[in-house]
């Protein structure tokens, strides 16, 4: 009471004094934010329950006991640009500079499941990502980077599963035990839906092929995470930093779900869960947000599905520094800010970084911008002190409870979701996509009105910007993998080909698991866009209502 009593008697000193009037005292979610946090608000906090220690439920404070004083983040730069051979010397590049594990960025054609040389994919190739449209290309990306020694993620969820089929294929031919394969497809495909917009399939057929990898990938390759339930994209679209903690939340719930409704059991498939979030401007509710993500999934794992193993009750996630806070305006501005994400990430407790560079808002990374990234992350690492303690911010007023707050405001979120029939119900009615809409213009007026200052943009303006170098790929590459495709269709074994697509397209008729049968359409060398389309032929294509 003394606490609290002390406080009351500053808190009217404080509302005397002067004070700005230029700013909103609030989150970059728009929600207020007291001036002073003392022990009163957390009054209810019960450390052992709520906190816990470093790799004990319910993992608030980090999912291992020794955190980055046992071994550190996974360094990832996001990376892909023009043809396989370009983005296999940007990979070498970045591993030879101190990089710890691979992040495939795929261009638009193949994020949407078609060949370099389909008509939709004309002037696109190469463009945002690496072209991959077969497991030739996937061999020629990984040449001379042993893929049982090295961690890989994959960001891409339509057609996922066939480029975790090509990857898996070109692993066998390098001789690689697959068993072995460590790294993460995202296959996140309710997002998609929500936000990013790159899909293939129907909602219902889309989550029946990703279940069936949960189930292939249990027993042969069980290093490796077969989705990122991702709430990047959910905020890079404007939604909240607690939209985007219960909206993927809510999709990982519905994923376990779909698990245990193939009878699989929640403690063979759940652990390789893995999460990805997005790490915006905001660096304490950045924080807490990752904080309250550990401790409501353990609550629920636990406590809602009945997992018994502490591995089924662990967050792991991935973190990438906010894409749509860079600012092409003063883009070296976005140095500072990366850095700053990239520290949040840290005492956040991630197992794994990628730090956007520079100019990525401009184009796709040039050399010395994604090398700038990387040391960001390794002067963190080495040289600021914050790996060697745990959780440094834990037990602060503020960061517990802003904690607290996002884990309420989420669950008060679950419980709408569920009022209005989950999430894919959600997802067919647009709600997910309106509220997302609704937070994404309300930000956008505030930047307008200047209630948020966006150093560069709508404050601090320069009128003698220097333009800045940036990465340009030329058609060449489209015409590359033109050549290269008619080439494959010329030595592959047709027969072969027809064969191994006609018993995918059954396997898929009868509700098979489809991983085998597609492993052996990758290993014949069929192209991406010749397995969707046999796919699609079973599934058809998901067409979005209109929502707005």
């Amino acid at each position: 009471m003394a606490d609290k009593q002390a406080y009351d008697e500053w808190r009217q000193r404080h509302e005397r004094g002067a004070k700005r009037t230029e700013v909103d005292f609030v989150s970059q979610s728009s929600a207020e934010v007291a001036p002073l946090y003392a022990a009163s608000d957390i009054a209810d906090l019960d450390p052992e329950t709520q906190l816990g220690y470093p790799g004990a439920y319910p993992f608030t404070r980090g999912i291992h006991s020794t955190m980055y004083r046992g071994r550190l983040w996974t360094m990832r730069q996001f990376s892909g640009f023009g043809t396989a051979e370009d983005t296999n010397r940007r990979y070498k590049f970045l591993l030879e500079r101190g990089q710890t594990g691979l992040s495939v960025a795929f261009d638009f054609p193949t994020l949407m499941g078609y060949d370099s040389d389909h008509p939709r994919s004309e002037g696109e190739v190469g463009k945002c990502g690496v072209a991959i449209s077969s497991m030739a290309d996937m061999e020629t990306l990984f040449e001379g980077i042993p893929m049982d020694q090295v961690s890989t993620s994959m960001t891409i969820n339509g057609p996922a599963v066939m480029l975790f089929c090509f990857y898996v294929a070109a692993a066998e031919r390098q001789g690689a035990d697959i068993s072995k394969l460590r790294g993460t497809v995202q296959n996140d495909i309710l997002k998609e839906y929500m936000a990013q917009h790159a899909w293939v399939f129907p909602v219902e057929p889309a989550l029946k092929i990703i279940v069936d990898l949960f189930e292939w990938a249990t027993e042969h390759t069980p290093l490796w995470n077969s989705i990122s339930i991702s709430g990047y994209h959910i905020r890079e679209a404007g939604s909240t930093a607690v939209q985007e903690l219960a909206f993927t939340l809510a999709n990982g719930f519905a994923y376990v779900e779909h698990g245990l409704g193939r009878g699989l059991d929640i403690d063979q498939f759940s652990h390789r869960l893995s999460f990805f979030w997005d790490v915006h401007n905001d660096f304490f509710e950045e924080i807490a947000k990752m904080r309250a993500a550990r401790r409501i999934w353990a609550h629920h794992m636990r406590e809602r599905y009945g997992a018994t193993d502490p591995r089924s009750w662990m967050m792991r996630f991935h973190c990438q520094t906010a894409g749509v806070s860079l600012t092409g305006q003063q883009p070296m501005n976005n140095v500072v800010r990366v850095a700053y994400q990239a520290l949040a990430a840290a005492l956040a407790g991630a197992q794994s970084l990628h730090t956007n560079s520079l100019d990525e808002t401009l184009a796709l990374p040039t050399e010395d911008a994604v090398k700038l990234a990387l040391r960001t992350q390794q002067v963190l690492a080495y040289e600021t002190g914050i790996a060697n303690v745990i959780d440094p911010l834990g037990g602060s007023y503020y960061v517990e409870a802003l904690t607290n707050r996002m884990e309420s405001e989420a669950e008060t979120i679950f419980e709408e979701i569920e009022r209005i029939g989950g999430v894919v119900k959600g997802i067919e009615q647009g709600w997910f996509q309106r509220q997302i809409h609704q937070s994404s213009m309300r930000f956008q007026h505030e930047v307008e009105q200047k209630r948020r200052i966006i150093v560069g943009v709508n404050e601090f303006t320069d009128s003698d910007e220097s333009e800045l170098e940036i990465l340009k790929v030329s058609g060449e590459a489209e015409r590359h993998q033109n050549r290269s495709l008619a080439e494959l269709r010329a030595r592959r074994d047709q027969d072969r080909v027809d064969r191994a697509l006609r018993e995918l397209k059954a396997a898929a008729a009868r509700d098979d698991n489809v991983i085998p049968p597609m492993l052996e359409c990758a290993r014949a060398y069929c192209t991406l866009f010749e397995i969707r389309h046999v796919l699609e032929e079973v599934y058809g294509a998901y067409r979005e209502p209109v929502f707005f």
